[in-house]
């Protein structure tokens, strides 16, 4: 069955028919944005327009090294792997809890990978019990779980690129309105 073209479509045609192949005069760029009437912009849905996070890219020099790291140490598990010439150059992983994921990418060759000003932050409720069994199997912390200031105990390290990552609980103290009561209540302000 042969379908019938719209009726735009058709109008269209015969206005691009009707057309000169080319113009004389050349539109100026516009300089200022151009103002859209509100009544002419259609309203999104109700469930669309709001921000949802999806993941974190980290860059790194060395994938599989890093699956290694995330997927061994911290109990990722490895959704997506993408390889060239038989080299891991992109992985997918969701973290253990939740739905929380991470996208590791290949650097570009002399690339920096530090990433000064950002870290990295997963939530555990058996943080104490979680380092313990990292540090028996080897792992370095550059700060074992202590409680901080805000009321929420953190343990602090480094992945194998050096960037820093926070395994942390928060517990109660979560929706504290305070953050320094939260402390006080716990005994450490």
């Amino acid at each position: 069955m042969k379908k019938k073209p719209a009726k735009k479509k058709a109008i269209a045609k015969k206005k691009s028919a009707a057309r000169p192949a080319k113009r004389a005069a050349v539109k100026p760029a516009r300089t200022q944005p151009r103002k859209v009437s509100a009544a002419k912009t259609p309203a999104p849905p109700a469930d669309e327009g709001k921000l949802s996070f999806n993941h974190a890219m980290i860059y790194v020099k060395d994938v599989e090294r890093g699956i290694n790291f995330y997927r061994g140490w911290l109990g990722f598990k490895l959704i997506e792997d993408f390889r060239y010439e038989g080299r891991p150059v992109y992985a997918r992983l969701r973290a253990p809890g939740g739905d929380g994921t991470i996208a590791l990418h290949q650097a570009g060759p002399g690339a920096s990978v530090t990433s000064d000003g950002v870290r990295l932050y997963f939530e555990v409720p058996d943080l104490d019990g979680f380092c313990r069994s990292l540090q028996k199997r080897g792992f370095y912390f550059t700060q074992l779980p202590t409680m901080m200031p805000w009321g929420w105990r953190h343990a602090y390290l480094n992945d194998p690129e050096g960037h820093e990552i926070s395994l942390y609980w928060a517990g109660e103290n979560r929706m504290k309105k305070t953050v320094m009561k939260a402390a006080r209540e716990a005994g450490t302000a």
